[in-house]
């Protein structure tokens, strides 16, 4: 079975957008909230674009920063980059490693502040 199937539909299952970068700052996937998110850039048709393209002046420049202090030692992994108040949530930049942990790529992650208010296991 192909496990790559499985890891697509858990990214895909996040309700925040996930965007994965290489090395250089290509967008080799987009998760489908992202891509639904990202509509006005061009949605899914921005895989396989430099990120570049989308971000100021001033995000390129820290994200090139955070490129460097995780390339400068393995255990530079997660940086938190900015708090969304009108989702309550934190954005940090992930650091994606291969099995030798070489850096390979990066993304974000977005963690949402606010507790959830309905019961435990509610299936109703």
């Amino acid at each position: 079975m192909n496990n790559m199937k499985f890891f697509e539909g858990l990214i895909n299952a996040k309700q925040s957008p996930i965007v994965i970068c290489n090395t250089d700052r290509r967008i080799v996937f987009m998760n489908t909230f992202a891509k639904n998110e990202y509509n006005k850039y061009g949605g899914k048709e921005i895989t396989g674009k430099l990120l570049d393209n989308f971000c100021d002046t001033e995000a390129m420049s820290k994200i090139n920063m955070v490129i460097e202090w995780f390339k400068e030692d393995t255990a530079n992994n997660k940086i938190f980059a900015v708090h969304k108040k009108e989702t309550n949530e934190d954005i940090y930049i992930v650091a994606i490693r291969d099995e030798n942990k070489n850096l390979i790529g990066f993304t974000s992650m977005y963690e949402c502040r606010t507790p959830e208010k309905t019961d435990v296991y509610r299936m109703d």
